[in-house]
């Protein structure tokens, strides 16, 4: 027998919101560390997978939708933990402009 469903607005997952730490390196550039922000409550989608090519390797590139509620300043560059599983931000919009939901398309990356 399959499983049982769960409805598609249920946030069911914890997930970690890791912010950027940029410090310089001395050199001209900086050296980015992840610090653990806020935890919050989501829901994660499957959207698609497909592998690419980055520096000679194949890498695959698997996108979700997660869907949060509704939080200032969650931008591209963060990321969202669940787990061991990391997950790159690639957009944070409000879809209908009520400031209730925040979905945000990812990319999980892969060590």
């Amino acid at each position: 027998m399959a499983p049982a469903r769960k409805p598609i607005g249920s946030r069911d997952r914890r997930f970690t919101l890791e912010l950027p730490l940029e410090t310089p390196d001395g050199f001209g550039g900086v050296i980015r560390t992840w610090q653990p922000g806020p935890l919050v409550w989501g829901a994660i989608e499957h959207l698609s997978a497909s592998e690419r090519s980055r520096a000679d390797r194949a890498e695959a590139a698997i996108t979700h939708r997660v869907t949060l509620r509704h939080r200032e300043g969650v931008s591209e560059r963060m990321r969202l933990l669940l787990g061991p599983r990391r997950f790159r931000i690639r957009s944070a919009a409000d879809p209908d402009g009520s400031r209730r939901e925040l979905v945000c398309l990812v990319e999980e990356i892969r060590p």
